[in-house]
């Protein structure tokens, strides 16, 4: 499916505004409704358990779970995306606020790159991503801090080129955060990891990683 998928979850979100494309589909998670007016944006499906909201939201198109129950509202709004054939989502409202709800969103961002498809998690002026068995790439106009942590088991054929600390044919290993703050240089960059899957973060504001999206300035692939 050719479009974005958002998500807008219960987490810290950034002033802006969310403007849809004719292909984008938004999806409200749980309490992530109630950011709905802050964004001027309107839910296209609400899914969610709601146990965090006074009343279940009145709109047409909602999906209740119950609240005892192993997914998490993010990982649900996910499968209504991926159901509709989307394969590119921005999940804003997932960081800051609780650590563990932090870590839940990044470990997201893995599940969808196991199925092939690729997440973005906005906020608080960083930009986090999952790459599995694929790659990367920036252009020379970032600046700033990035950072690449290895998700599961070791991640092998692991490649940092173009910034200030490279790395080539690397392993990276859960237990060692050996990919933590190096930075962007001026240069083209690449991260690639030829067996595993790696957490990208990096600087940069969740409204110029939309606009990034929508001009397909991201080059960034799953095998």
């Amino acid at each position: 499916m050719e479009g974005i998928c958002y998500i807008v979850a219960a987490g810290h979100i950034d002033k802006m505004t969310l403007d849809p494309g004719e292909h984008d589909f938004v999806i409200a998670a749980d309490a992530g409704y109630m950011h709905l007016a802050a964004l001027s944006a309107v839910a296209d499906l609400v899914v969610g358990d709601f146990d965090s909201m006074p009343q279940k939201p009145n709109h047409p198109n909602i999906v209740v779970h119950p609240a005892e129950k192993d997914e998490t509202d993010t990982i649900l709004a996910m499968d209504e995306g991926l159901k509709r054939g989307y394969r590119t989502f921005v999940i804003l409202g997932g960081l800051g606020g609780r650590l563990d709800h932090t870590l839940a969103n990044i470990q997201a961002l893995c599940y969808l790159a196991e199925k092939g498809a690729r997440g973005f998690l906005l906020g608080c002026g960083t930009a986090v991503t999952a790459v599995k068995n694929g790659c990367l790439s920036f252009g020379g106009e970032k600046k700033g801090v990035i950072s690449v942590f290895c998700c599961g088991d070791p991640a092998r054929g692991v490649n940092l080129r173009g910034l200030k600390y490279e790395l080539h044919d690397a392993v990276l290993r859960a237990a060692m955060p050996l990919g933590v703050s190096n930075e962007f240089t001026g240069a083209d960059s690449t991260v690639t990891v030829g067996d595993g899957t790696l957490a990208v973060l990096w600087e940069e504001s969740a409204a110029d990683v939309i606009d990034n999206l929508r001009e397909t300035c991201y080059s960034a692939t799953n095998n």
